[in-house]
């Protein structure tokens, strides 16, 4: 009889429940990862995502072998594989954690509970992450993530008594369809570099985090950038959030508050990455549908879609700032929160392009995808919501904020590198001479803008706001708030007019891991 330990999203041995309750068992454990060929091949996945993981599945690996077992790795469809590794090793019972993903991985691990109550074989989920299954009442979650949060964690087990099996070679990504996906500057997979970096964040690098998440160049040393290990679960989100409340009783020991706000800062936003996993775990079709129906349809499918997703996310709008966030992004796989928000709100509402295939075309790019924080993130970013403010970001304001002398943009965008300070932001606005002088050509060496974003801005939030109008809207939308508003902070009042106040505040978080 076998206990079996399903690894999903969850490569770790440290507070890892299913572990935990297979080995306090006594009888022989089977750690299995499934690598499974049609989720690699969903739109939302890259090369990237399968290297980092590949780096993750070999420190698991290395770490249950300390342990007296070793991970397998068995490739194909999970219903089949665990068929087939029931046939061969009698299984007691399935320890699983749940997972919030895609559409994909919802419906296949619903396809093996029915199996596994066919077979006769206790599927056991555990919770991760303080995201709550089949509960849609909003209504104390901040409590019971609190709480779980707090909770003691599972340690490690010493010693693993495990099952002879034979583990399947780990492919390359290539043989499983994915294009070529070029990124330099990834990050490392696995625990190791992990616990580096939420070590280095909490003692030194996170000092400067309130101050410096907002930008490109200073987020990428003073943000956590554990982000893409919570994603593939090398860290736990309760070991993360315990580490992090006592980092921050200790600056506050020694006085040093400008530290420990900064924590207090990380720490609220672990929560919120949290609160936005439960709204997709709450309505999993958030993937493919806008949360408020009157917003379907709103931005046609046109026939040079396509074309404009591809020049957006390739980093040729003629917007250099824009420009440079996406090129960063496809060379590092990382991008902060703010410019994340800018990059998705200018394609929906300056190139009025519908969120999916853009969503899509983020997430590949993002190592450190996470479906629970981006698709309703997409969605909020895009004013599908119903029930939060249009934010549409001046892609010059904020150049000129966030990249005043230009440096990012002259990193990611060369082209126009030769350009003063004052032109680099709108190089349309530099005199022709100037132009020609420093041998850049309009349309020719570097892209030319798309649209005029002033206009587009405004014509994009006439169209938004036009929607929200009779008494059907606005029911659709309390009931939205219902289901997924906050509880601790709440979200805006939708009794309000449809049309907001010009300086109202939008009504989301930003978080950078």
């Amino acid at each position: 009889m076998t206990q079996l330990v399903w690894f999903k999203r969850d490569l770790r041995v440290h507070d890892h429940a299913p572990l935990a309750a297979a080995v306090a068992t006594g009888e022989p454990v089977l750690p299995l990862y499934i690598l499974e060929p049609d989720l690699w091949r969903q739109p939302e996945m890259a090369r990237r995502h399968f290297a980092f993981l590949s780096e993750c599945l070999g420190e698991l690996d290395e770490a249950l072998a300390q342990r007296g077992a070793r991970l397998i790795v068995r490739v194909g469809e999970a219903v089949q594989v665990l068929c087939d590794l029931h046939a061969a090793y009698d299984l007691r019972a399935i320890h699983a954690h749940e997972e919030t993903g895609l559409l994909w991985t919802f419906e296949r691990d619903k396809a093996v509970r029915r199996w596994a109550r066919r077979a006769n074989i206790p599927c056991k989920e555990y919770r991760q992450n303080g995201v709550w299954r089949a509960r849609f009442d909003r209504q104390g979650w901040a409590g019971r993530w609190e709480a779980m949060m707090r909770s003691k964690t599972h340690l490690a087990p010493v010693r693993i008594r495990a099952v002879d099996a034979v583990s399947d070679l780990i492919p390359e990504g290539g043989s499983l369809g994915m294009p070529e996906d070029l990124c330099p500057e990834r990050q490392t997979g696995g625990r190791r570099e992990a616990v580096l970096l939420l070590r280095s964040f909490l003692t030194n690098r996170g000092r400067f985090y309130r101050r410096a998440m907002a930008s490109p160049v200073a987020g990428a040393a003073a943000c956590s950038r554990i982000s893409a290990h919570l994603a593939m679960g090398c860290l736990s989100m309760r070991e993360t959030y315990q580490a992090t409340l006592r980092a921050k009783a200790r600056w506050q020991a020694v006085r040093d508050q400008d530290f420990a706000e900064s924590i207090a800062s990380f720490a609220s936003r672990l929560h919120w990455r949290c609160h936005f996993m439960q709204k997709l775990e709450d309505e999993p079709e958030m993937e493919k549908l806008a949360l408020h129906p009157a917003y379907e349809g709103l931005r046609r499918v046109g026939s040079d879609h396509e074309a404009i997703v591809t020049a957006w996310a390739q980093g040729r709008t003629g917007f250099p700032f824009v420009d440079a966030c996406l090129r960063s992004l496809r060379a590092t796989g990382w991008l902060n929160f703010r410019m994340r928000s800018m990059v998705m709100a200018f394609s929906s509402y300056h190139l009025w392009q519908d969120w999916r295939r853009p969503g899509q075309a983020l997430a590949r790019l993002f190592t450190d995808f996470e479906p629970g924080v981006h698709f309703p993130q997409v969605q909020m970013q895009s004013g599908v919501t119903g029930v939060n403010i249009a934010r549409i970001y001046n892609p010059i304001k904020q150049s000129r904020d966030q990249d005043p002398e230009g440096a990012f943009i002259r990193r990611w965008v060369p082209e126009i590198g030769p350009l003063p300070d004052e032109f680099v932001h709108e190089p349309w606005t530099a005199p022709p001479a100037l132009l020609a002088a420093k041998g850049i050509v309009l349309g020719e060496t570097y892209a030319l803008r798309l649209v005029d974003h002033e206009t587009a801005a405004r014509q994009a939030r006439q169209s938004v706001y036009a929607v929200r109008a009779g008494e059907a809207f606005f029911e659709k939308a309390r009931d939205i708030q219902r289901r997924h508003g906050s509880r601790k902070s709440g979200l805006p009042s939708i009794e309000r007019p449809a049309r907001p106040k010009p300086k109202a505040k939008p009504a989301q978080t930003e978080f950078d891991f």
